[in-house]
């Protein structure tokens, strides 16, 4: 079973030193290992941080008894002797909130009750003086950098001085003077509270006790609990620890050095005073770690004044304060408008929102309106509800849209049934989408369509003349052509087929158009389709579409086609 006493053990060799050796009686030290918190936090060793207020006072007290804090073991960890039994301090203390961020603090250890036996270790003889005695004088000063006090973090730094007015013979002092730098934060979520403690314990004396050493320590505290009873009751536990830093590393968080404990503890505000009580056990059997600690405190900290508002005075008695009536000599009204505030409510004879003064037409309600002349007037005529007003409308019972152009102002708005952003009645191909073009003809329309077994092209291919020479010009008809293809990868097979007019010799046109047709099919490979998917024969002036007796008939007959050898069934016409 694991025993919660306070001081690091002996050894049962050191306590079979010959009695013939010479003892010597080792000087006291501080051993209460319970610092309180200032007067006015809502926890035993964490502060709450309530720094509110200008001269704000607390006063109160903590009353600290504790159970074997001081304790020789053997070898075999069985107490042996306790030097300190049983002490019981009142730690009297007070604090002064000096400028809302910043507390001045003092803490006075008044041991009333000190117990215990003497004891031999290592040769050196513990022994306690019973009766009442001081402990050291605590002197702190604390500001706070961040947050305000039921906020969800606020953080302050501070200092503490421990004056050596306390008696070293009962283990209430160390005779030297103790300084205790520390960061403290605290915070409010919801119901839940918390506090931390982080600091470093000067201490100039540097004995051993029992072969542990003894010196500067690092020291935590943690507090976490709840708020009920409209956050006037705070319950939680607190854990408080401390370890040696100054002996080159050797007490660093060693069983000996590390005294360490926990308290359930519970704090309420009954009007304003606090009151606490807590309990609980050692953790280790550090230094000055007993076996059950109990608390006690009471504290006057009365909750800061509120500054009082100042007189009320109502000249018109309209039931608005001066200070926020715009007319405090004539009674009016309340107003969101601060210039307009208990002032009397203009007129507004017709209840349109628009006063009198501003009104065009104040006896027949109306709508604003920019224009004087019209401002609350009713708002003229919009038969079509399209926000065009019918004297301005082309098309006063017909819904339409806003135009420049006064006869389609208001009109609805041409249809564009291929989506291709060009309207239907400039469109020339009103079901395929197509771009913009200067041509009538083929405005609207795309440069290739796959239909009846084709790929037909709208525009012509141009060539040099007499050449198979292709011209930059035909280079977009040629990539839709080709996008035509690497969309629509079920036409397995097509024929580029090359026809000329009836000028020329019947050989000459054959070899021409066969030429022409091959430099297409060359350039769509270029393009990135597969040749096996192509093939190209030129049919000379054999099938003409045209009368050659004209230029415009020969023209026509002067063309490249694209037919589809073989396809896929389950697809659809489409064009680009």
């Amino acid at each position: 079973m694991i025993k919660y006493s306070a001081l690091v053990t002996g050894t049962l060799a050191a306590l079979c030193i010959a009695a013939s050796a010479s003892a010597q009686t080792a000087s006291g030290f501080a051993i209460d290992r319970f610092q309180p918190s200032e007067r006015g936090s809502e926890w035993f060793v964490t502060d709450s941080l309530d720094l509110r207020g200008r001269g704000r006072l607390a006063l109160g007290f903590v009353a600290d008894w504790a159970h074997r804090p001081l304790v020789i073991y053997d070898a075999n960890g069985d107490a042996v002797r306790a030097p300190i039994s049983s002490q019981l301090y009142f730690h009297l203390g007070g604090a002064v909130i000096a400028a809302d961020r910043f507390r001045l603090a003092f803490s006075l250890p008044v041991l009333a009750d000190n117990r215990g036996d003497s004891g031999r270790v290592g040769g050196v003889l513990y022994s306690n003086t019973t009766g009442a005695a001081l402990g050291d004088l605590r002197l702190g000063a604390d500001v706070r950098l961040l947050g305000e006090y039921g906020s969800a973090f606020t953080t302050a730094i501070g200092l503490q001085a421990h004056l050596p007015t306390g008696a070293r013979d009962a283990f209430a002092s160390d005779g030297k003077v103790r300084l205790v730098p520390h960061w403290l934060v605290a915070g409010d979520i919801g119901p839940f509270t918390y506090a931390t403690l982080i600091g470093v314990n000067g201490r100039l004396l540097a004995d051993n006790f029992a072969g542990a050493p003894f010196g500067s320590e690092l020291v935590l505290a943690a507090s976490a609990g709840i708020r009920v009873a409209n956050k006037r009751v705070v319950i939680g536990p607190e854990f408080s620890t401390s370890t040696v830093i100054s002996d080159s590393g050797n007490g660093f968080f060693k069983r000996a050095t590390t005294p360490a404990e926990l308290l359930l503890g519970t704090h309420a505000r009954v009007g304003d005073f606090q009151l606490g009580a807590g309990v609980g056990p050692g953790l280790t059997r550090g230094i000055g770690t007993p076996d059950v600690r109990v608390l006690a405190s009471l504290a006057w900290f009365p909750e800061p004044k509120k500054p009082l508002p100042p007189p009320v005075t109502d000249r018109d008695g309209d039931g608005i304060a001066d200070a926020v009536d715009a007319c405090p000599d004539t009674p009016g009204e309340a107003s969101d408008d601060p210039k307009l505030n208990g002032c009397p409510k203009p007129k507004d004879r017709d209840g349109d929102g628009i006063l009198d003064d501003d009104d065009a037409c104040p006896d027949e309600a109306g709508v604003p309106n920019d224009d004087p002349k019209l401002n609350g007037c009713p708002r003229p005529k919009d038969r079509d509800k399209d926000t065009i007003l019918d004297d301005d409308d082309a098309c006063p019972d017909e819904p339409g849209v806003a135009s420049d152009d006064p006869k389609k102002n208001g009109c609805p708005k041409p249809k564009d049934t291929d989506g291709d952003g060009i309207t239907d009645d400039v469109d020339a191909c009103v079901n395929d989408p197509g771009p913009a073009n200067d041509d009538p003809k083929k405005n609207g329309c795309p440069k290739a369509v796959v239909v009846a077994g084709e790929v037909k092209i709208l525009e012509r291919i141009e060539f040099d003349t007499n050449k198979a020479t292709l011209r930059p010009v035909s280079d977009d008809v040629l990539k839709a052509v080709a996008d035509i293809l690497s969309q629509h990868k079920e036409i397995k097979r097509i024929q580029v087929q090359g026809h000329t007019d009836n000028r020329g010799t019947k050989n000459y046109n054959k070899a021409l158009s066969d030429k022409r047709a091959a430099a297409v099919k060359k350039w769509l490979a270029t393009a990135g389709i597969d040749p096996n998917r192509l093939e190209s024969k030129g049919f000379g002036q054999e099938q003409p579409i045209d009368t050659n007796e004209s230029d415009e008939g020969r023209q026509n007959n002067r063309r490249v086609q694209f037919i589809i050898l073989e396809k896929a069934d389950s697809t659809s016409d489409s064009g680009i």
